[in-house]
């Protein structure tokens, strides 16, 4: 299966040699969680429009940004046309933080500044059940940075993932489209230096609760696992 990595954005140069960017560490979340899986990659340059035909690649994932879905920026646009044109082939997209947001803001739905930053491990509830969902849960905990959230789901999508913070955590539409607004390819380390970075931005509070909670257990590679059987199950319909 290859996978077509819609890259939104770079992490900062500084945090590069210990991290990576964000390409790899989609692929390190995916080799770890699908290794009888046979993937192959394509990375795609979104800002700079350079995108291949939409049945190049088997399923697509577009990442997390520090821009805004709202951003009066062409590429923005353009990315989301062909989101639409994969769609059109019957090829999967997967949404994450910016994505998921993406692929609620222009499909109908909306996308707007919560009242404040999610930052560090937020426990979502799992809402549906479905084949793809293996192996089953509950609910599962995930590293979030975003200040954006979806408050308007399109018409027709299904809430499959819920959360205190943000109530519309993720979602599915039709056979083709599966999104969540935490970030599996995140590890804590880098989440770490991301809320150290922001500090005076996200105030004393939110960034001592953010700091605190990358004590708990998260679910990255269970969340990378569904991702994976969604897009094998639903490739080329």
């Amino acid at each position: 299966m290859r996978i077509g990595i819609l890259q939104t954005d770079s992490v900062l140069a500084q945090f590069q040699p210990d991290h990576g960017d964000y390409p790899r560490m989609f692929m390190d979340l995916f080799d770890a969680a699908g290794p009888d899986m046979g993937l192959a990659y394509q990375v795609i340059d979104a800002q700079a429009g350079d995108y291949p035909p939409a049945d190049r690649c088997d399923g697509y994932v577009i990442t997390g940004s520090r821009h805004s879905v709202y951003d009066d920026l062409p590429w923005i646009a353009e990315l989301a046309a062909f989101a639409e044109s994969a769609l059109n082939a019957g090829r999967p997209v997967v949404g994450i933080c910016f994505g998921h947001q993406l692929m609620a803001h222009f499909f109908g739905g909306r996308a707007a500044k919560a009242s404040g930053w999610a930052v560090g491990v937020h426990a979502s509830e799992l809402l549906v059940d479905e084949p793809w969902l293996s192996p089953h849960a509950d609910g599962f905990n995930l590293l979030s940075s975003h200040q954006d959230q979806v408050t308007e789901l399109p018409s027709g999508a299904r809430l499959i993932a819920t959360n205190e913070f943000c109530p519309l955590a993720g979602f599915t539409h039709g056979d083709l489209v599966l999104t969540f607004q935490g970030h599996p390819e995140f590890r804590k380390d880098y989440s770490r230096d991301l809320m150290n970075m922001r500090r005076d931005l996200l105030g004393e509070d939110v960034w001592r609760v953010g700091m605190a909670s990358l004590e708990k257990e998260t679910d990255e590679s269970l969340v990378g696992r569904w991702i994976l059987n969604f897009c094998a199950a639903n490739e080329g319909r």
